[in-house]
This record gives C-alpha cells, structure tokens and sequence, in this order.
C-alpha cells in the first residue's frame, strides 16, 4: 500500500469522526431544542469559522510538513473534544433544552472548533496530492478522494442518527476523543516523502507569514481563476441554505433514526461517483464538467421538494451526492495544475475562506428567516392561499418553497457562468491553448 492510500486511509477516519460529531450536534440540537433558528445558528457557526480560519490554515500547511499539519489538527481537535466532554458531565439538569442559553451554546462552540481543526486536512490533502501524483493522474486521484470522502459520508450518516438516540452527544463525544486518538497514532507511523520545494541559492527565502497580497497576485496571475472561485462562493451562498434546512426538513418527514440510515444509503453516490472518476478521470476540460454538474444539481434542486413526498427528497439528494465529488474533484485538478506547489496551501485556505464568505450570511439569516417569515406565509398566510393548494401547506412546506426558488437561481448563474469570457478565459489556460473559436466550441454546453 503506497503512503497516499494509507493517508487516505487515514484521513477517511479522521473524517468520519470529525462529521459524525458535526452531524450528531446538528440532530441532538434539533430535538432537544425543536429549533429550525438553532440548526440555523450551528452550521452558521462552522461556516463563520471555515471563512475566517481557511486562509491561516492554508499558511500552516505551506509553511510546515504536512504530516506535522495533519498531527496538529487531530491533537487540537482531542482537546476540544475533551473539553466539550467535561461539560456534558458537568451539565446542570435542563442546560441543554433552551436554545438561547449560554451554557448550551458555550458547549457547542467547543464541538464546532474540535471539528474546524480539521478542515487543516482538508487543506493538506490536495496539496499531498500533488506532491506524490503526477499531474496527468491527479483528476482521477481527486476521484478517489471523493470516493472516501463518500465512505466517510456514508458511515457518519449510518451512525450519527444511531448515537443520537442510544446516548446522546456523551456517547458521541465518547467515540470522537477514541478515533482521534486513533488516527494520531496511525498517522506517526505513515512515512511522507513531502520533496518541498527549495529556494534558489541565491533567492531570499519566503517569510512564513500569511501574505495575502503575494497569494492574491498569485491568483490574478491565472486567467479566470478569481472568477472560479468567486462562482464556487455563489454556489456555496446558496448551499448555506442546505446546511441551515436540509436536516429540519428531512426530519420533518422521517424520524432521526430513518434520516440517519437514509443518507447512509444515498451516500453511495458519492462512492459510485468516485469509483467513476478514477477510473475514467473528467475530461479534457474539468471547468466544463464543473458548470455541467452545478446546472443538473440546480435544476434537481428545483424540484426535489416540490411535493411533500420522502421518495422524491431522496432521489433528489441522490443526484446531489452522485455528482457533487465531480466538482470538487474538477476544482482541485484546476489549481493543482495552475498554482505553484509552495503556494497550494494558501491557496486552497483562500478558496475554502472566499468561497465561504458568503455561507455564514445564509446559514445565519436563513433560518431565522424561514422560521419568522417563510413558514409563516406557508401556513396561513400569502402563499398559503395563493400555491397552497398545490403546493402544501405548513411549516415543511414554507422550507420546501426556499429550495425551490434557490434552485431556479442556482440554474439561472450557472447558465451565465457557461458564458462568461471567463470561463473561456480559464479553460483556455488550463488547457495550453489559446483563447481560440476551437476551444469555444469545446467547452460550449451539451
């Protein structure tokens, strides 16, 4: 086994726990509170922090090993873990169930850091792949990641629900201070053959510092590249609305056991979408397979709860899964090859932090919004008596009604970015040629 599958091996544990602890908190909020502002207010939280931590993080991963990156985010992750776990014991009767008080969102915070840490995997492993893949093998390597991205989804749905029920966040917490201690251990004894760069003799040596402006001017150096990552922050505008709903929704229809084991079983999209990567990789132009799987997913998301149907929820963020490790994978492929090696890790942290700008706004005001406003006007008031008849009515409907019209938005920005000089402009770069009518009609959508 190559030292690349042992770290994906390791990372996919890493993950597994790390999201089962995001997932679980997000179950156990909701029925200990019953709040839709609440799940709102906790991915606000992580994507606050993922915005504001991606580019430091990034300067840790270029300005260290890897390795010793990977090892700093489990160790600071146990930590809050273990502090988040004092405070389930010592927790006075009832400090849990009201979902404005301190107590409650002190722990919470404590869990969300543990799981922030590590995002610095997440910065660490593309980078890793460009260290030890060769560029003509790094889509179909990013397949793969995907692919254990989709274990690790698959697993952490199958048992979030599960730990919720039998015993709560103690049990969950229980299990994440033992994986994490796991996967620090496993990872000492991995060997990382990292061939960081080294300077000219003569060449002053790189401060290691965050510099902003030099990975700023990095990036301007690419044709298209703000614009990639600037249509990937609108995407991930509209995904807030996603993190702050989707479970409140699905619960609304099924209880946190079936939701659970429910993408448990959709998760295999991710895994059938991996296995096809790396074994066929993602075309000539990876940008027009990206465009190409944000306008299905929009347009799925146009429609994928119009009805109050569990069948057609399901099938819906069955298409989300399958493709969704396509356009991760077609971004990284794109930086990996169009940004120097010393500069990936600030690079990825600018993407991760821009490109979640705009999700905190979302995740924050999205369910106070559809809480104080959507349901409402679903339940007895405009659009209860205008579209109620066939759309339905209450509090499931009025979240209904706010995937609906992000997906008909979603469609309508995809289709602008497909003819953006930009986009032309990028795939052009990528691919070594010139801005020329032969590359229009190449990367023209089907």
């Amino acid at each position: 086994m190559t030292p690349f599958h042992r770290i994906l091996g390791n990372n996919l544990v890493a993950n597994i726990t790390n999201f089962t602890v995001w997932f679980a908190i997000t179950f156990w909020i909701f029925i200990e509170t019953q709040s839709v502002f609440a799940t709102g207010m906790v991915a606000g939280i992580y994507l606050v922090f993922t915005a504001g931590l991606g580019f430091w993080l990034g300067s840790i991963v270029d300005h260290n090993g890897k390795k010793i990156s990977m090892l700093g985010s489990s160790l600071v992750s146990f930590i809050f873990y273990a502090a988040a776990f004092v405070m389930v014991l010592a927790a006075p009767e009832g400090a849990f169930a009201d979902p404005y008080g301190i107590y409650l969102w002190t722990f919470v915070l404590l869990v969300m850091l543990g799981v922030i840490a590590g995002n610095i995997r997440a910065i660490a492993l593309p980078t890793l792949v460009t260290i030890l893949i060769p560029a003509e093998e790094r889509d179909k390597a990013n397949g793969l990641v995907g692919m254990v991205s989709g274990i690790g989804f698959l697993i952490t749905s199958a048992i979030s629900g599960f730990l919720v029920a039998w015993g709560g966040m103690y049990l969950t917490l229980i299990i994440a201070l033992g994986a994490t201690g796991l996967v620090f251990f496993h990872l000492l004894g991995i060997r990382i053959d990292e061939d960081r760069p080294v300077p000219a003799q003569n060449a002053p040596q790189e401060p290691k510092r965050v510099d902003i402006a030099g990975t700023i001017a990095v990036i301007a150096a690419v044709p298209g590249l703000f614009a990639l990552i600037f249509f990937s922050t609108f995407n991930n505008f509209l995904g807030g609305i996603f993190m702050a709903l989707l479970d409140a929704y699905g619960l609304s229809l099924v209880s946190v056991e079936i939701w659970g084991l429910t993408f448990a079983v959709l998760s295999t999209g991710f895994i059938i979408s991996g296995l096809v990567i790396s074994r066929y990789g993602l075309g000539r132009n990876p940008l027009k397979t990206l465009l190409m799987v944000n306008l299905i997913t929009w347009s799925v998301c146009c429609v994928f709860t119009i009805q109050p149907n569990f069948w057609l929820l399901v099938a819906g963020c069955f298409v989300w899964m399958l493709l969704g490790p396509a356009a991760e994978a077609a971004e990284h492929t794109t930086l990996q090859k169009v940004v120097p090696l010393e500069r990936q890790g600030r690079v990825f942290g600018f993407a991760q932090s821009i490109e979640q700008a705009a999700s905190p706004l979302t995740a924050f005001l999205i369910g106070p919004y559809t809480q104080f406003i959507v349901i409402p006007f679903m339940t007895d008031g405009a659009g209860a008596r205008t579209i109620g008849g066939w759309f339905g009515t209450g509090p499931d409907r009025g979240m209904a009604l706010v995937f609906t019209v992000a997906g008909l938005i979603g469609v309508a920005v995809t289709l602008l970015a497909f003819a953006s000089k930009a986009y032309r402009r990028l795939s052009a770069f990528y691919l070594g040629v010139p801005d020329s009518g032969e590359l229009r009609d190449d990367t023209r959508p089907a």
